[in-house]
C-alpha cells in the first residue's frame, strides 16, 4: 500500500467528520459564541458524557479496556470538529489526552483495568500536577514530596496552575520520591491522587476573563496507597516527558481562537469588507491551514511510529503565536473603522480571548523552554 502524502488524513477517518458535526449540530447551537470560545477551558461534564454514550472517549484506547481501538488520525478529527465548534471539553480532555494514554503506557495492569473503562465512560475526570509555587516552569526542582508510609506514601507539598482541579476527580502528580531538589531530574516519580482523600486542599485561582480554570492544591500529609505509584520509582522524569508529548502538536495548538475567527468572519459576511481587511482575513486563513498541515504531518509520524518532539514543539511555539496574534489584529481591524458597530455577541468573543490569550504560550511548555528544545534538537546549543 502506497505511504500516504504527509498531510493527509486517511479517507475512514475523514469519513467520521460527518458523523461528529451531525451530533453538533443537534448540541452546540444552544451555546452562545461567548461560552463557545471557552472550548477546551470549557467544563460540561454532561457533555462529556454524552460523548462517552457515543463511544468517543478512549478511541484511541484498546478495545480491552472499553476503548475504540482506533488510530491517531480518528481522534484527530473529532478534536478538530469539536474545537472548531467551540465545544465543552475540559471535563473529559485531559484524562482522554494525557492521563489514560500514561496510565495505558506505565501503569500497572490493576491500574488500568480500574482507571481506563471508568475514563471512557465519562466517570473520572484527571487533572495535571507539575507546575509548583515555587518552581514554575521548572519542572525538575519540585519539591513536593512523597515518602514510604507503611505499604503506601505520605503526600506532602503543593501543585499550582493545576487546570480545573476542583472539578477532577484525580491528579497524576510529578513528586519528589528521593533526594532533594538539587538532584533535579533524578528521584521523580508519578503518582495518582484521588482528590477526595484527606489532606487534600484545592484553592481555586481567579484569572482576567474572570474564571477560575487553575487552582492551588495543597497536600498536607495525604495518605495513599501502594497503588499510586505509576511505573517505576524514580522514573517520573522520562515518563513526564513522554506525557507532554501527547500535548504539544493537536489542533488545541491552533484552534484557541477559532471561535472568534468564525464569528469575525460571519460579521464580514453580513456587512462586507474593504480590501485591507479582505487581505487579513485570507493572511490568517492561509496561516491556519499552513500550520493544520504541519500538525497533521506530526500526527502522521506518530501513526509511523516515530517520535517528532521537535516538530511537535515547533507547531506549538508557531500554533500559539497565531493564536495569540488573533484577538490583537481583529482588535486593530475593527478599531480602524470607528462608525460600525459590530455584534455585542463578537466584542464579547473578543474581550474573553483577549484576556485568555497570554495563557496560550504557557500551557504545554513554556515558549522559552520549547525554543530551548528546538534549538537542541537542531544542534544550536
Amino acid at each position: 500500500m502506497a505511504a500516504l502524502p504527509l498531510g493527509a488524513i486517511p479517507a475512514a477517518d475523514e469519513a467520521f467528520r460527518g458523523e461528529i458535526r451531525e451530533f453538533l449540530r443537534a448540541r452546540i447551537p444552544a451555546i452562545p459564541p461567548e461560552r463557545r470560545a471557552r472550548s477546551w477551558m470549557g467544563f460540561d461534564a454532561g457533555f462529556s458524557r454524552a460523548l462517552a454514550e457515543r463511544g468517543w472517549l478512549g478511541l484511541t484506547f484498546p478495545e480491552e479496556y472499553g476503548g475504540a481501538g482506533r488510530g491517531p488520525f480518528a481522534r484527530y478529527v473529532l478534536v478538530e470538529e469539536l474545537l472548531a465548534a467551540g465545544a465543552p471539553v475540559a471535563a473529559h480532555w485531559i484524562a482522554d489526552r494525557q492521563s489514560g494514554p500514561l496510565i495505558l503506557r506505565f501503569g500497572s495492569e490493576a491500574q488500568r483495568r480500574f482507571h481506563i473503562p471508568r475514563i471512557i465512560a465519562g466517570q473520572s475526570f484527571f487533572c495535571i500536577g507539575m507546575s509548583e509555587p515555587n518552581a514554575g516552569s521548572d519542572l525538575a526542582s519540585v519539591t513536593t514530596r512523597a515518602v514510604p508510609e507503611g505499604k503506601g506514601w505520605r503526600l506532602n507539598g503543593a501543585k499550582i496552575w493545576t487546570t480545573h482541579a476542583q472539578h477532577a476527580h484525580y491528579m497524576i502528580a510529578l513528586v519528589r520520591t528521593s533526594g532533594t531538589a538539587a538532584d533535579r531530574q533524578k528521584g521523580l516519580s508519578q503518582i495518582i491522587v484521588d482528590l477526595s482523600l484527606p489532606g487534600v486542599t484545592i484553592n481555586p485561582i481567579r484569572d482576567l476573563a474572570g474564571e477560575a480554570h487553575f487552582a492551588e492544591v495543597v497536600f498536607e500529609d495525604v495518605l495513599l496507597g501502594e497503588d499510586a505509584l505509576i511505573g517505576e520509582e524514580g522514573a517520573g522524569w522520562a515518563q513526564v516527558n513522554a506525557e507532554l508529548a501527547f500535548e504539544r502538536s493537536g489542533p488545541e495548538r491552533i484552534f484557541s481562537s477559532a471561535v472568534l475567527l468564525d464569528c469575525w468572519a460571519g460579521y464580514l459576511r453580513e456587512r462586507g469588507a474593504d480590501a485591507a481587511t479582505e487581505r487579513l482575513l485570507g493572511r490568517l486563513l492561509a496561516e491556519l491551514a499552513t500550520l493544520r498541515a504541519l500538525s497533521v504531518a506530526v500526527t502522521a509520524r506518530l501513526v509511523a511510529g516515530d517520535s517528532p518532539v521537535v516538530e511537535a514543539a515547533l507547531v506549538k511555539d508557531l500554533g500559539t503565536s497565531f493564536e495569540q496574534a488573533i484577538p490583537a489584529l481583529l482588535t486593530e481591524a475593527l478599531g480602524a473603522d470607528p462608525e460600525a458597530v459590530p455584534p455585542t455577541a463578537l466584542l464579547r468573543v473578543l474581550g474573553y480571548t483577549a484576556a485568555m490569550a497570554p495563557s496560550y504560550s504557557l500551557r504545554g511548555g513554556t515558549r522559552e523552554i520549547l525554543r530551548g528544545m528546538i534549538a537542541r534538537g537542531m544542534g544550536l546549543r
